[in-house]
């Protein structure tokens, strides 16, 4: 991977929709080389996807928590077991294993309060070998555009 693969990169990362002719405008190269760097990255496994992104507020998730999970135990079969009911979980949009004080960060999108309130004592508290959670509510995404 080169510095202009890393440019392809950064620009379809923040823009996936992009027409192949304007990336290729962006990244200094004609549109048949561009294209064929962006197959071979998508071939290689580089670029595993794309995406719409969602305005959250528009389907009934207007209120973002993130939540820091402390389990009671680290068997590979409680880790398992608690890893195999979070995935399970619409609510739960990433779940990220962390170092540090908690286990795991959840990002969970909810319509408002009351629904995370819920969602927290019926369905967090209750996966199996969850200690403590700790809640972020959010209150400002800040947008990351490339220039």
């Amino acid at each position: 991977m080169d510095n202009v693969d890393r440019a392809i990169l950064a620009v379809l990362e923040h823009h996936g929709r992009i027409s192949n002719n304007e990336l290729a405008a962006r990244v200094g190269l004609s549109p048949s080389p561009c294209l064929r760097r962006v197959r071979r990255l998508e071939e290689a496994g580089v670029i595993r996807g794309y995406r719409a992104l969602i305005d959250p507020t528009a389907i009934g998730r207007g209120l973002r928590v993130f939540a820091a999970i402390r389990l009671i135990r680290h068997t590979r079969t409680d880790v398992a077991a608690f890893e195999r009911a979070i995935i399970r979980l619409p609510e739960v949009v990433y779940t990220h294993h962390v170092t540090g004080n908690y286990d795991y960060l959840l990002q969970v999108d909810v319509a408002d309060l009351p629904a995370y309130e819920h969602f927290h004592a019926h369905r967090l508290a209750e996966l199996p070998n969850v200690g403590t959670v700790s809640s972020y509510v959010t209150m400002k995404t800040l947008p990351h555009e490339i220039t």
